[in-house]
């Protein structure tokens, strides 16, 4: 194929909005790590923290339960009939399942232990030593995390927010549940690609599969790069 073909192939509707919706979703997606991940990781790190086995348990719980299970799951707890869906929805005028927020959602949660983990590994080796010193010269411990213990973690931080993004870039299981496949409104990058093989438009997956493949490239590089430093 020509790079006009791929061009092409790249400005169809369905292809299109996949790209802007998969985009919209990483935009949100990733702030939110950062913020779940540094306040998870702290938590988790805390060696009496309360509950802690449990919320331990519920981060980790997408690293080694069947995606399209645990889409199952939320989707019999989010759907509009269910307590917690049927509220959003009467109160809030929200519906997570089949809209942009059920994908974003999805992408959040498929993410979200890949940078939870490397955090709490890293706030659990910092010293406390250089903590207490921090303490000992007047700050506060909320103080001590953002100017002492963040900027030591940071290394953790960024690599974690990065294996998240490419795992969120690439989630099928949960989406699919959550979101439903709907052609124009969640269908991302990755579902796109399952709908061109159900159609026999091979062309148009190879195309995105190259695309998310040049993305995994640039991931690896980046993490690479962090080892290196």
């Amino acid at each position: 194929m020509t790079l006009v073909q791929w061009a092409e192939l790249l400005v169809r509707p369905n292809v299109a909005f996949s790209l802007a919706l998969t985009a919209k979703v990483a935009a949100l997606t990733l702030p939110l790590h950062l913020a779940a991940g540094l306040g998870l990781g702290a938590y988790l790190a805390r060696e009496k923290a309360p509950c802690r086995g449990v919320v331990e348990m519920l981060v980790t719980l997408p690293l080694v339960f069947p995606p399209i299970a645990i889409g199952f799951g939320l989707l019999m707890l989010l759907g509009r009939r269910s307590l917690v869906g049927g509220f959003l929805h009467a109160h809030f005028g929200v519906d997570l399942v089949f809209s942009f927020w059920g994908v974003a959602l999805a992408a959040f949660l498929a993410g979200l232990p890949l940078v939870v983990r490397p955090v709490q590994s890293a706030l659990r080796s910092f010293p406390r030593q250089t903590v207490e010193a921090a303490l000992m010269l007047g700050k506060t411990r909320t103080q001590a995390f953002f100017l002492v213990v963040l900027p030591g973690v940071r290394r953790s931080v960024a690599a974690g927010l990065i294996l998240a993004f490419g795992r969120s870039l690439g989630e099928v299981g949960i989406t699919i549940m959550l979101g439903g496949n709907v052609i124009g409104r969640t269908n991302t990058l990755s579902l796109e690609i399952y709908n061109a093989v159900s159609t026999g438009e091979f062309d148009t997956a190879l195309v995105l599969s190259a695309l998310l493949g040049a993305v995994a490239s640039v991931i690896f590089l980046a993490l690479k790069r962090l080892g290196a430093l």
